[in-house]
C-alpha cells in the first residue's frame, strides 16, 4: 500500500527558504547598477520585499552580502569549470574554447557579468573586498586557465610558451567584452559594431592558431 503523499510546506516556511537567494539576487542587481559605496542594505532588503533586519539576520554587513553575491554567482561557477576540467578527456584547446564561450553566455552576458566592472570601479576604496576577489576569483581563474595551458604542453598539443603571460592573452578579451557589455552595452551602444559572440570566436581562432604545435589548418 502507498503511503499518502507528504504535505507541501506552508506558504511561509519556503518563503524564508527563498529569503536568501531573493536577497543574493536583489544585491546583484543592484550592486551592478549602482555600485558597491552607492548601495545601500535597506534598498537591497525593499528590493527583496524584506525588513532591513531580516537582510542582516542572513548577512551581518553590506560587506558579507557582496561577498555572499560574489560566491553565489561567480565561485560555485569557477568550481563547476575546474570539476568539468578534471574530468575532460579530449583536446585542451576544445575545453578552452567551450570554457570561454560558456562563461560569456552564463556569466558575462548577465548581470553576474557586471560584478567584474563594479570591482575594478570600486578596489582603490574597499581593499578588503578587493583581496577577497582576488583569492576566490581572479587566482583561482588564473590557476585553472594556467594549469590547462600546461596540460596542453605536457600532452605535444601546444607548443611551449610562457604559461602566465599566456594565461592573461586569454583572459584579458573575454574580460574587456564583459566591461563593455556593462558599461556602453548597458545603454545600447557597442562601438564595435560586432556582437560579443563573433568577437570571442574570432578571438579563440586566432589565439589557438597561436598556441598549437601542429598546423593551424587543424584546428
Amino acid at each position: 500500500m502507498s503511503r499518502p503523499a507528504a504535505p507541501a510546506a506552508p506558504t511561509r516556511q519556503r518563503r524564508k527558504e527563498e529569503r536568501p537567494q531573493e536577497l543574493l539576487q536583489a544585491a546583484l542587481e543592484l550592486f551592478v547598477d549602482r555600485g558597491f559605496s552607492a548601495t545601500r542594505s535597506e534598498e537591497v532588503a525593499k528590493q527583496a520585499g524584506v525588513a532591513k533586519g531580516t537582510l542582516y539576520r542572513y548577512f551581518p554587513s553590506k560587506e558579507e552580502l557582496f561577498k555572499a553575491v560574489v560566491r553565489e554567482h561567480l565561485v560555485t561557477r569557477l568550481d563547476d569549470f575546474a570539476a568539468a576540467a578534471a574530468q575532460h578527456q579530449g583536446r585542451v584547446q576544445d575545453l578552452l574554447r567551450h570554457m570561454m564561450q560558456t562563461w560569456w553566455a552564463s556569466v558575462g552576458q548577465g548581470a553576474a557579468g557586471g560584478i567584474s566592472k563594479v570591482m575594478l570601479v570600486e578596489a582603490r576604496n574597499f581593499p578588503e573586498l578587493a583581496q577577497f576577489y582576488v583569492d576566490e576569483v581572479i587566482q583561482p581563474t588564473h590557476e585553472l586557465i594556467g594549469r590547462l595551458v600546461q596540460q596542453g604542453i605536457d600532452r605535444g598539443e601546444f607548443r611551449p610558451v610562457p604559461i602566465a603571460a599566456t594565461m592573461h592573452v586569454l583572459i584579458s578579451p573575454l574580460l574587456q567584452m564583459m566591461l563593455q557589455e556593462h558599461s556602453f552595452g548597458a545603454c545600447g551602444q557597442r562601438p564595435s559594431g560586432v556582437g560579443a559572440p563573433e568577437m570571442l570566436d574570432a578571438q579563440m581562432s586566432l589565439l589557438l592558431s597561436g598556441l598549437l604545435a601542429e598546423p593551424a589548418s587543424k584546428i
